[in-house]
């Protein structure tokens, strides 16, 4: 059997380079989940964009609450990538709810698809407007990871912050809807310290 969280840690090293940190969390009765940090100094970057990808995540497959029995092989695998502006806020400690929310299919039964909205209940670091993230599609970033069958490929899923009036609007109109409304306003969803996009009209 392939070592999943081995070849996850070698395809985000080939896409996002050498991890400058890592933190390592446990809850009760779930496997370690680690959350890497990656620095972006490129040219293109500006002050610098760091990259935030859990790691453990992916090593069982997601499994529907509703499942009489859980397959230890067959199903979805994912891990989050989240980006940001470097330097403007603490979020670094945004370390802890990445790995609850990294958690969450083991501990909830939670499948993480992309559309789905995933709430910490706190701010996602010191200060921040955003107590949830909006799950988005996979496949620009980080390319999926295929694996031997049966297993199915770890998708790695970016995570867009969200305000609480955001979260409330995407629910009641859609995830794409709130994905367009921040197209319409250039809304810079790496900003750590952004406002919420004008949802009236």
């Amino acid at each position: 059997m392939a070592d999943v969280p081995e070849l996850v840690e070698a395809r985000l090293r080939s896409a996002l380079g050498e991890p400058d940190a890592r933190a390592s969390v446990t809850f009760l009765g779930t496997e370690r989940i680690e959350v890497l940090r990656f620095l972006d100094t490129g040219v293109d970057a500006g002050a610098g964009i760091v990259r935030y990808a859990t790691l453990g995540m992916s090593a069982a497959p997601m499994t529907d609450p509703a499942a009489a029995l859980a397959d230890p092989e067959r199903g979805p695998r994912a891990e989050l990538v989240l980006s940001v502006r470097a330097g403007a806020a603490e979020t670094d400690k945004v370390l802890r709810p990445l790995a609850v929310l990294a958690a969450s299919p083991q501990v909830e039964g939670v499948v993480v698809t992309p559309g789905a909205s995933l709430d910490v209940g706190e701010p996602l670091w010191p200060g921040a407007p955003f107590t949830s993230v909006l799950v988005a599609e996979p496949g620009g970033l980080v390319e999926d990871l295929e694996l031997d069958a049966p297993l199915e490929p770890v998708r790695f899923l970016p995570l867009l912050p969200m305000t609480p009036n955001e979260a409330a609007w995407k629910r009641a109109r859609g995830a794409d809807a709130l994905q367009e409304r921040w197209l319409q306003h250039g809304t810079d969803l790496r900003d750590p310290l952004r406002e919420a996009v004008p949802l009236a009209g």
